[in-house]
């Protein structure tokens, strides 16, 4: 039976419309379903400013923000802490390291958006967000959910791989093999009737395990 506290911490899923909300960030105020118009989101929770493991991974974000800008998307943080501690954090790590947090982080002081999206998990933290990743598409649809604890940072260069990876398949209308990066082969659409089957078996364009399974080059 569904309660008040379970839907609290109901946790958005891939395919649905991103919760809206409307957040002070450090980049002022922003009402998510305007936000960055025509462009993909990466939003990510942190459990806390002016802690080590947090520090590196904005850190990460930070000096790979071109990435995600070549990439047509906009970056947004999160932490359960207010704009006056997300501002003396950014201005720390700026001064201490020469990285600034060139991206608007959300001042989620009284947990409205984690709870809206499932960032706190209660039995990691009651009062931390969890190390979520949100993949939202220009139509604010959520594409693809990662959710780390506490204690293990996330891999940048798969939040990255996996961001191309879905606006790869978007444009294509293929799908990612197993470790699939930008350069590799694709997977095409498995056929559907028995005459797409025997036109899949007698297509020597494809690099073919079985009429189920093909891949082939994208061309640049």
């Amino acid at each position: 039976m569904e309660t008040q506290e379970t839907k609290q911490y109901a946790m958005p899923r891939i395919g649905d419309q991103a919760p809206d909300f409307e957040a002070v960030t450090t980049k002022g105020k922003i009402k998510f379903s305007e936000f960055a118009k025509d462009k993909w989101v990466v939003m990510f929770s942190h459990p806390a400013d002016f802690t080590p493991v947090c520090t590196t991974e904005m850190t990460g974000f930070a000096r790979r923000k071109s990435e995600f800008d070549e990439l047509n998307t906009e970056l947004l943080g999160l932490s359960i802490d207010s704009i006056h501690a997300h501002l003396g954090w950014v201005n720390n790590v700026s001064n201490n390291t020469g990285v600034f947090f060139n991206f608007p982080i959300i001042a989620d002081i009284d947990m409205k958006v984690a709870k809206l999206y499932g960032m706190l998990q209660p039995n990691e933290s009651e009062t931390a967000a969890v190390r979520a990743v949100f993949f939202i598409d220009p139509s604010k649809k959520i594409r693809l959910i990662m959710y780390y604890p506490l204690n293990v940072g996330r891999n940048m260069n798969e939040i990255l791989r996996a961001l191309e990876a879905l606006q790869i398949s978007d444009e294509h209308k293929v799908a990612m093999p197993l470790d699939w990066k930008k350069g590799d082969k694709v997977i095409v659409p498995p056929p559907k009737t028995l005459k797409e089957m025997n036109e899949r078996i007698n297509d020597t364009t494809l690099e073919k395990v079985d009429f189920y399974l093909a891949k082939k080059e994208l061309q640049n």
